[in-house]
C-alpha cells in the first residue's frame, strides 16, 4: 500500500483507479439522478486536496484504492471518503476494512475533525451494510424522502453516512 497525492499518480495508475470505479459503481451512477459523467469524475479524481491509498500487487499494479479529503461539510471539518474500490480478487479479504481504518486514522490525527463521512448509493445494499458494520449511520444532513405537491413521494437515490472520529 502507498499514500499518494493525485499529482503523484501516473496516468496509468489514475486510469486503473477510474476503471475500478466504473466496474464497481458505474452502473449505480448511470442509474442515479447524478448520472455518469466520466470527464467530470476524472477531473474530481485529480483534485489536489485528495489523498489516495493505493493497493498494489507484487508487480506494482494497482488492484484497489481509497481516496479521501479533509474538508468542510455543512460548516464542520470532516474527513470525507470519496471512493473505495477493490478488484474482485481482493473483495472479502478484510482489505476494505483496513482502508476504511486509514480514513479513521486520518480523522483522529486532525484535532478539529469530529467525523468521517461518505456517500453511498441507496441501491448498493452490500456497501451500506459494510459501512454500518464499521459504525457508520445516516448523517443528519443526508437527504430525506420528500412528499411533493400532488402527493408524489421522492426517495433519494443516495445516503450520506458518517461516524464519529475516534480519539486516542
Amino acid at each position: 500500500m502507498s499514500l499518494a497525492r493525485p499529482a503523484d499518480l501516473s496516468d496509468g495508475e489514475l486510469d486503473v483507479c477510474f476503471r475500478l470505479l466504473d466496474e464497481t459503481s458505474g452502473d449505480d451512477y448511470r442509474n442515479s439522478s447524478v448520472g455518469w459523467h466520466p470527464a467530470a469524475k476524472k477531473k474530481e479524481m485529480r483534485s489536489p486536496d485528495l489523498r489516495y491509498v493505493l493497493v498494489k500487487d507484487g508487480t506494482g499494479e494497482v488492484k484497489g484504492f481509497t481516496s479521501m479529503m479533509p474538508t468542510f461539510e455543512n460548516g464542520e471539518p470532516v474527513v470525507y471518503c470519496y471512493e473505495i474500490h477493490l478488484g474482485p480478487d481482493l473483495r472479502g479479504t478484510g482489505l476494505a476494512r483496513q482502508l476504511m481504518g486509514y480514513l479513521g486514522a486520518a480523522a483522529e490525527h486532525i484535532p478539529s475533525v469530529a467525523k468521517v463521512m461518505l456517500t453511498c448509493f441507496a441501491s448498493n445494499a452490500r456497501a451500506r451494510a459494510f459501512y454500518q458494520r464499521l459504525g457508520f449511520a445516516v448523517d443528519a444532513f443526508s437527504p430525506r424522502e420528500r412528499r411533493l405537491r400532488g402527493g408524489r413521494v421522492v426517495v433519494p437515490d443516495y445516503v450520506i453516512l458518517s461516524r464519529p472520529a475516534a480519539r486516542r
